[in-house]
């Protein structure tokens, strides 16, 4: 039998770039951290249910738990040093849970739903939004109505509104985020490109010369 639960679903931002430049041992690490972060922003019965690759999937049957575990993700990764924004998608819906597996188009649109998130941000449904018991005291941008691949109608969709977010350094090449700026590297006088490390710097300052 369907039921109406709460989805999200969240990647990492650049991980493919963190991969490509740090090697397998340091993308598995952050991927240990990734889920350590993960479980300890579950709020009340938000469950952890999967992880494949670098996307997590969260499941709950409150919209309220999810939306604050969304929340609490933002914040924890974008104060965490050498790591990585993530991106993400909440939707509401039916789905069918057999076997410990969950099937339905509400699990489709979800992950479309996180291909339109920018970096360090979550994208709401319109279902989701809706879904919300009375007033909330989280704050959303409308993002107007996008088509999604596969998914015949346009969804409404809004931005979860962080309002602890605040700029941040980003390597350029491996899109590590930069929080403790007296351990990055500087691009000679340029003060406003750091690095993670010489690496970074190195394959910045060689690309900028063949270019």
């Amino acid at each position: 039998m369907e039921k109406n639960i709460a989805i999200l679903m969240a990647d990492l931002s650049g991980y493919t770039a963190l991969t490509e430049t740090h090697g397998s041992s340091v993308a598995a690490d952050l991927i240990d951290k990734y889920v350590e972060i993960i479980k300890e922003c579950l709020e009340g019965d938000c469950h952890f249910h999967e992880r494949t690759g670098d996307e997590v999937m969260i499941v709950s049957s409150s919209v309220n738990d999810l939306l604050a575990t969304a929340e609490m993700i933002l914040k924890k990764t974008c104060n965490e040093n050498n790591f990585l924004q993530v991106h993400g998608g909440l939707h509401y819906g039916k789905i069918l849970e057999r076997n410990n597996n969950y099937f339905g188009s509400t699990i489709n649109i979800t992950a479309r739903i996180v291909s339109k998130a920018n970096p360090g941000t979550f994208w709401c449904s319109e279902e989701f939004v809706k879904a919300l018991p009375g007033k909330t005291t989280f704050t959303f941008l409308s993002k107007g109505k996008h088509s999604l691949k596969n998914i015949s109608a346009e969804v409404n969709m809004f931005e979860l509104r962080n309002e602890n977010s605040r700029p941040v350094d980003i390597d350029p090449v491996c899109r590590m985020l930069i929080n403790k700026k007296e351990n990055s590297v500087y691009y000679f006088t340029e003060k406003n490109i750091s690095f993670c490390s010489q690496t970074c710097l190195d394959i910045y300052t060689k690309n900028m010369t063949l270019n």
